[in-house]
């Protein structure tokens, strides 16, 4: 029995996500702990790295091999799944980032910052998914702002798949600047890509009051505006977006973010925080392009 169990340990370290140290040093202290009731049978790190392994294999819950991260199956999926629940409500998982990225703000790479939406297919529907006619699939839309090296900075609530990038974008985009704010970036004079879909008027609104430059394609059906107003462009600026590219297949490795199965949007917005905080966990964020 315990022979077993040692050759899975061994097997679990080839499969961990982030190694224990991280995970007690950028995880562990700023989840929720009980103030009433018995203390959970294993250690809180064990529950975040079973969490995590799910992140990456897009195991089902049901499916998630317990006995991998706990010695005589102390605790089942459904126990894993409680504390992952109780997590995403209390809005812990933000707080890890956010805790992450405010020790990590003065490495950022601001001399630009990406935004562009990703949609993602929607098996099971849930949340914020509409039909999209390019994928012929239903699908979720997410707003994406990230660095001038691809290091992810925030995501706003997602959309359904219906709906254009700009649909509800002074809301999205205050969601966005939220927080990079609580992290203690500050994004004045921080230039900002942006592909033409977001060239419209609340856009540059709403750049301008949180101080940002933005740097957005001009989009040609806007011919009277163009005609009236003239907006400074940079193309040599403009060709950083590709990072935003490389972050998106990047978090595509991840494969419970590849193919959304959640259908609770905040569980699903979740995990994309926990994958933010791999990254900058388990990539230097001094790593040049």
């Amino acid at each position: 029995m315990i022979r077993n169990f040692e050759l899975q340990k061994q097997k679990h370290l080839f499969l961990e996500v982030l190694s224990k140290d991280n995970i007690e040093a950028w995880i562990v202290p700023h989840v929720s702990k009980g103030k009433r009731g018995s203390k959970p049978a294993v250690e809180l790190w064990q529950i975040i790295a079973a969490i995590l392994y799910r992140l990456k294999s897009g195991c089902q819950w049901r499916l998630l091999p317990v006995g991998m991260f706990f010695e005589h199956n102390v605790l089942t999926w459904q126990g894993v799944y409680y504390h992952f629940r109780r997590w995403v409500r209390d809005g812990s998982f933000k707080r890890v980032w956010i805790n992450a990225l405010r020790h990590h703000h003065h490495q950022l790479d601001l001399s630009s910052m990406q935004l562009d939406g990703s949609h993602t297919v929607a098996k099971k529907g849930g949340d914020h998914t509409g039909m999209q006619k390019r994928k012929s699939a239903r699908t979720t839309n997410t707003l994406f702002l990230c660095d001038d090296k691809g290091l992810p900075l925030s995501l706003a609530t997602p959309q359904s798949g219906n709906q254009h990038d700009i649909t509800g974008i002074a809301e999205l985009f205050d969601e966005l600047c939220e927080v990079l704010v609580e992290a203690g970036v500050s994004l004045e004079g921080v230039f900002m890509n942006a592909d033409s879909a977001f060239d419209a008027q609340v856009v540059h609104q709403k750049c301008e009051e949180a101080g940002i430059e933005a740097n957005i394609y001009h989009n040609t059906r806007n011919t009277q505006r163009l005609e009236q107003e003239y907006r400074y462009f940079d193309e040599l600026l403009y060709k950083r977006r590709y990072v935003i590219e490389r972050m998106n297949a990047w978090l595509d490795s991840f494969k419970a973010l590849l193919v959304r199965y959640e259908t609770r949007v905040k569980n699903w917005m979740a995990l994309h925080f926990l994958a933010f905080t791999v990254w900058l966990c388990r990539k230097p964020p001094n790593v040049k392009c």
